[in-house]
């Protein structure tokens, strides 16, 4: 029971909420229980599992149940919080903390319809209008509100943020909320982000509000950076690559291929103004700035992979069309695509949305996809056991064996290439 006696209430909260009224389907729910105890918790046997603060899972359905709380700040960054749990903190209190009001209303299990939203943030209003707005001043307390609203803008791409927001936003990066945000946790909203429905808009947020410098300070500084304009009609390296996310999106590509996408052309930032619109050699570069950013954000294995990749080789990818068989054999060797042929899967569609994300070019056919493709399957098709046999029966012996097995491999390629061509 409750201080005053009352039965404990029970709320969906957030994102349920939100996207029930959208239309959207809902995948979990969160709830908030007001006017209980970690006890009575206990009791009806909810597990406990939050570390900072009372959160419980049920015993049937194993839906996290969040005991009602404030939040004060107490630190910088998004560790630096207090937090307040008792049974007469008011469900109005709790919804104060969110970030956005789109995120702060509630309804009772089983609510049908907008007459059952318990609204007190207006966030009833933002949604029918399109609004990303915060619900207090208190937004300024968390700097990864910056990233879920540039995520949110990515996944809501019809809502515009508004502009007390925008302001808001700017002023805790000028404050300096960003520089305390933890990698991991950067990375995870970044990850979330490149999956949404229109990526860009969240690079386009945080670039907005000064957040992007400070995050991706290598990405950041593409903008305003000229390409040759007979090959990239919209001439800048930052609108490029925001060409190149968008079209990754339109084509459904997995993660690491959106990633790859993200920061292929690191290099061209670090182009020498002398040189310029020409990027001679960006692709080294480009590598080299990308180890860097992703030791920095901790990146997963398979997205920085599948980056590195895309970064050194994006430029002969385009160019093989051109490769007789001895360089095409060279190129797959790079990539490693003999060893891991759904990685250059990935690597190849990366190509086509940097080819494809330029202006005037998005509905250009990619040839070098499929013909790469169709070479890794010659190139395998060698029967390399059987390669290895002849080669030890001639004599051959540790690194001769494999000399043999790529002149048998480079041969298959000339064979094919005689003819396609």
């Amino acid at each position: 029971m409750g201080p005053d006696g009352a039965a404990p209430q029970i709320y969906t909260v957030g994102g349920a909420v939100r996207d029930q009224l959208l239309g959207l389907p809902v995948s979990d729910r969160d709830w908030v229980v007001v006017g209980a105890t970690p006890e009575q918790m206990l009791s009806r046997g909810f597990a406990p599992v939050g570390r900072d603060f009372p959160v419980f899972l049920h015993p049937v359905t194993h839906e996290e149940y969040a005991l009602a709380r404030t939040e004060r700040k107490s630190g910088r960054g998004y560790h630096g919080f207090a937090v307040h749990s008792a049974p007469d903190v008011t469900l109005e209190q709790d919804l104060a903390r969110r970030d956005l009001t789109i995120n702060a209303m509630a309804a009772p299990e089983g609510f049908a319809g907008e007459a059952q939203v318990i609204d007190p943030y207006g966030g009833l209003a933002d949604l029918r209008a399109g609004v990303l707005r915060h619900v207090t001043d208190a937004f300024r307390e968390d700097p990864v509100r910056i990233l879920r609203v540039a995520r949110f803008a990515a996944r809501f791409h019809d809502f515009r943020i508004a502009p007390e927001t925008l302001e808001l936003m700017r002023a805790m990066v000028q404050d300096g909320e960003v520089d305390h945000l933890v990698p991991e946790r950067v990375w995870q909203e970044l990850a979330r982000g490149l999956m949404q429905a229109q990526p860009q808009r969240m690079f386009e947020v945080l670039r907005e509000c000064g957040a992007l410098a400070v995050l991706l300070p290598e990405l950041d500084r593409l903008w305003g950076v000229p390409q040759r304009a007979e090959y990239h009609p919209e001439v800048d390296t930052g609108v490029h690559v925001m060409m190149v996310l968008r079209m990754a999106a339109q084509l459904d590509a997995p993660l690491p291929v959106r990633f790859a996408c993200l920061v292929h052309d690191l290099g061209k930032g670090a182009t020498p103004a002398d040189v310029l619109p020409r990027h001679i050699g960006h692709e080294q570069r480009g590598a080299r700035l990308l180890a860097r950013l992703c030791e920095r954000l901790r990146v997963p294995g398979d997205c920085r992979e599948m980056a590195d990749v895309v970064a050194r080789e994006h430029g002969n990818i385009h160019r093989s069309r051109e490769l007789g068989a001895a360089a095409l054999l060279r190129l797959l060797v790079r990539c490693d695509a003999l060893r891991k042929p759904a990685r250059f899967a990935g690597v190849l569609l990366a190509c086509e949305c940097d080819a494809r994300g330029r202006l005037g070019f998005e509905e250009s056919a990619y040839p070098q996809r499929e013909r790469l493709a169709r070479a890794l399957e010659v190139a395998l098709a060698v029967p390399t056991a059987e390669v290895a046999a002849r080669a030890a029966e001639a004599g051959a012996a540790g690194a001769q064996v494999g000399e043999w097995i790529a002149r048998e491999r480079e041969q298959a390629l000339q064979r094919w290439l005689a003819g396609v061509r």
